[in-house]
């Protein structure tokens, strides 16, 4: 943009932008560093309450059951045949993983032998059941 001044020379304008771009990278680093990495099944789970519940640092594989036998992975609700197939690709991810069940207090014991046997079926040696603490 060219603006004339009033001695009639031609000066040149223009807004410079290097402080709205440090800026925008200091909040991109902020937002990157405060975020947190939640791992959710993707169903709501009422969990039982066990007197002998202990607290796992780190789950990789998360696998939640709801009240009505639906077995979810990853926020989508997987097929029963296609439980041992998704927890070897997410095994694969990560070989160290370990396998965590959220059970509901209203699913039925059999979708949750299913569970654990495809998760045994893929090679996890770790597989807990999630439960409350009293």
């Amino acid at each position: 943009m060219r603006k004339i001044s009033q001695q009639g020379l031609e000066e040149e304008t223009a807004i410079d932008i290097t402080p709205l771009i440090d800026i925008v990278f200091i909040m991109l680093i902020f937002f990157i560093v405060t975020a947190t990495f939640i791992k959710e099944p993707g169903a709501t789970v009422n969990k039982p309450i066990a007197l002998t519940a202990e607290s796992k640092a780190k789950a990789n594989i998360l696998i939640a059951i709801d009240s009505v036998d639906n077995v979810w992975i990853d926020r989508r609700r997987i097929d029963p045949r296609a439980i041992k197939p998704s927890i070897e690709r997410l095994l694969s991810e990560n070989p160290q993983g370990s396998v965590i069940i959220q059970a509901d207090n209203n699913s039925t014991n059999e979708v949750l032998v299913l569970v654990m046997d495809a998760a045994r079926e893929a090679g996890v040696g770790n597989v807990a059941i999630s439960a409350l603490k009293e």
